[in-house]
């Protein structure tokens, strides 16, 4: 076996780690990622994405009033700047000595941290497209002594051993506590979280990993908000127009599941949308399968080597193919044109960093190498008014 060195390294991470590994590493249990178009270009400072939300006016029955009302169509402009995401992990270099002469041995070592690496870090990425860029990850509905329980247990998706995370009093917008403790358990059927540190924390406090508050991609939570003001988002103000600018919102409490589907499909019709796909947490895909068991049917979506099961309900303006995504928010669901968005990225997002064209880099204050890995992404909607939030 040929002898380990930097390079066989870095040409052994390119043949492993190309891009349909990685795709498979991310894409797994994470839909919206998944089917969501990409623009892989996106370099520059900033890229402008063009809205129409008025056509011109100037029409009238009486030539001298169209004369006289003539306006000029109506267009907007979000201006999105990108985010950035980073995973790093090390490999001590005890593995990288004792693996010399078999390369085999220590790609089969490193394999193990790389793997979980790009996975949380899709994981991210998965979970930020659904947010509003605040980071939040969840909220606690009580706390005793150490362990935490989640608002929604849904959100223990989110939480791994060993993570740290930041608390704050406000979803976004504020600042985080002083304290910054670690994820020492998780209950992922009770939803509770055991931290090594709760000093200061309080019920109904937002829960973020360290580092990320205000800091994450502006996910659907942002470009669908619940309430429209004046304040710009991308530089846009959005309150002369919500539902073009803002996108529909439907309130579900209450009706079942597939009149709730339909009703919601036809108010985006009637503003000229044609929704393809109906995103939901697992909570109400199950409710939806039991609700329409007799006249069920059954779809098999693919994106590369990955599949995903979903469910067809009829609407006004075509099949809606309903998704369940464990990264949905517990009480939402997002019926969207899904051509009218796309994730813009500088390059591959998630990818290897490929720094000075290495890919494993010495670590000065330890003995270990280090392998980054990050995004630099946006996420954007050209025609907002042709999606829906939903809330059940």
């Amino acid at each position: 076996m040929a002898q380990l060195d930097m390079t066989s390294f870095a040409d052994g991470l390119k043949t492993l780690y190309s891009p349909e590994k990685i795709e498979n590493l991310t894409y797994p249990n994470h839909p919206l990622l998944a089917l969501l178009p990409k623009d892989e270009n996106f370099g520059g400072k900033n890229k402008v994405i063009d809205v129409i939300y008025g056509n011109p006016q100037g029409r009238s029955a009486a030539f001298a009033n169209a004369k006289s009302n003539q306006t000029a169509g109506k267009i907007k402009a979000f201006t999105i700047t990108r985010n950035k995401d980073y995973q790093l992990v090390s490999i001590d270099n005890e593995t990288i000595e004792a693996s010399k002469g078999d390369a085999n041995a220590f790609m089969e070592a490193t394999t193990f941290e790389i793997d979980n690496g790009m996975a949380q870090l899709g994981m991210s990425l998965a979970n930020a497209i659904y947010g509003s860029g605040t980071g939040k990850i969840g909220k606690i509905a009580s706390i005793n002594t150490l362990t935490i329980t989640l608002s929604q247990v849904e959100d223990v998706v989110n939480f791994q051993v060993d993570q740290k995370l930041n608390f704050s009093t406000a979803d976004g917008g504020g600042s985080v506590k002083s304290t910054k403790p670690l994820v020492t358990a998780v209950d992922r059927v009770l939803g509770k979280v055991t931290v090594d540190d709760a000093t200061g924390l309080a019920g109904n406090d937002f829960i973020f990993t360290d580092g990320d508050y205000d800091g994450k991609l502006k996910g659907l939570a942002a470009w669908l908000p619940a309430s429209v003001t004046n304040t710009p988002f991308f530089g846009m103000d959005r309150s002369v127009d919500p539902t073009r600018l803002a996108g529909i919102q439907f309130s579900a409490p209450g009706k079942p599941m597939e009149e709730a589907i339909i009703e919601c499909a036809s108010l985006v019709a009637r503003e000229g949308g044609t929704p393809s796909h109906l995103f939901v947490p697992y909570s109400k895909y199950n409710e939806l399968e039991k609700t329409i068991s007799a006249k069920l049917l059954y779809t098999d979506l693919k994106v590369g080597e990955i599949g995903f099961q979903a469910l067809k309900v009829n609407g006004p303006r075509g099949v809606i193919t309903v998704i369940a995504d464990q990264d949905c928010p517990a009480d939402k669901g997002y019926m969207l044109q899904l051509n009218t968005w796309k994730l813009h990225s500088l390059g591959k997002a998630p990818t290897i960093q490929n720094l000075d064209g290495l890919k494993m880099l010495r670590n000065s204050d330890s003995d270990s190498v280090e392998i980054r890995m990050a995004y630099y992404a946006q996420l954007a909607c050209r025609a907002p008014g042709y999606n829906a939030a939903i809330t059940w």
